[in-house]
This record gives structure tokens, sequence and C-alpha cells, in this order.
């Protein structure tokens, strides 16, 4: 229905924000990590989805269209609805879900608000064949959904990287977190790569 709105924050309430714009007030709501980023008067665009139920009509709104297009996917999630796909993005960013969907990290996933041991496994189920592990690793998607760039030199590096320190023992979701963290410079190996994410556990 709303592809975006652009506008100014007038109000922040516990769970939704009424942006402004062209003289009507909208009430969005958002996710926690978001809002934390917004003060009253703030001139922002707002990603948007429109939720539809007998009795009302809902508005979701996001700052990038990442997370827009990972809330779609969760919501192909059997038993998550928007409030419980907002609760997950709330709870964490979409780069560490995605990191933990492919390290089927069933634990992390049960801690985020309203997630629960069988949402959790319904998620890791769902969602392991639509989250691409390469783009991951690579770092595609980083905090805020900025797009990094990333050679498929680099993308190689990192999941030799990755194999490695599984290797070393420590979980795929410890090993991704720690190379993404990672400036990739080129020339660098998987070795050198090993050395600096370790420095980074």
């Amino acid at each position: 229905m709303y592809a975006y709105f652009i506008g100014r924050v007038a109000q922040i309430n516990s769970d939704s924000i009424v942006l402004e714009t062209n003289g009507i007030g909208y009430n969005i709501i958002m996710s926690g990590r978001d809002m934390s980023e917004l003060i009253p008067g703030d001139e922002l665009k707002v990603y948007t989805y429109t939720s539809v139920r007998e009795d009302a009509i809902w508005l979701y709104g996001f700052l990038d269209s990442q997370s827009l297009a990972f809330f779609k996917l969760l919501l192909t999630v059997s038993g998550v609805g928007p409030k419980g796909a907002m609760g997950v993005l709330s709870g964490a960013s979409v780069d560490d879900i995605q990191v933990a969907v492919i390290a089927q990290d069933s634990k992390m996933l049960s801690k985020l608000p309203g997630i629960g041991a069988k949402t959790a496994a319904r998620i890791i189920l769902d969602l392991k064949d639509k989250v691409n592990a390469n783009d991951v690793l690579a770092g595609v998607v980083g905090d805020g959904g900025n797009a990094k760039s990333a050679t498929g030199a680099a993308s190689g590096v990192k999941a030799e990287a990755a194999e490695v320190l599984t290797a070393l023992g420590y979980s795929a979701s410890e090993a991704m977190k720690a190379i993404n963290k990672v400036e990739i410079n080129e020339g660098m190996n998987a070795e050198d790569l090993v050395t600096m994410a370790l420095r980074e556990m």
C-alpha cells in the first residue's frame, strides 16, 4: 500500500512513532532498536509494511529497506505475525539473526522478545534455505543495512577463514561475527583474516 514516508518525527511512543508528513501524522510501529536512534524533530525516510486485519490497519516502519525485506521474510515463517517479527528485529540486528539462522543457533533466537524454543526452531527450519551464507560472510548487509563492497575473492577468503575458526572449536555464529568485524584489505589471505578475527573473539 505505502512503500515509504518522508517526514518529521513528531512524537516517540513506547512502541511507535508519529511521523508528520504533509500535515498528516502517521502512527508507525517500529522496533526498539530503530527508535533508540531517533529524537523528536528528526527528518527521515521510513520504509513501511501495511498490516490489514478485520478490525484494524497498522503501519510497521523501518529505517532501511533491508530490514523491511527481512521483516517480510520472517512473516513467511509459520506462527510468526507482524508483532512477533517486529519483536525479533527489536532484539537483534538483521545480520545477527541471519548468522543465527545459518549457524542453526536456536538458543540465540529463543532469547529474542516473544520467541520461544519452538518458534526459534521453526524460524531456522523455514529460513535456512532463504538466507545466503555467502552474503552474510561477505558482510553484504551490515549494521543499519548499509551495503558494503565485497568481491568474490574477499568472500572466498572469509569463507575459508570461517572454516578454520570452526575447526578451532568456535561456533559458526561466533566465527562469522568476528570475521565481519574485520576490514578486508586487498591481498589479505585467510591466515591473516583468522589472526585478526581471533583478536575480535
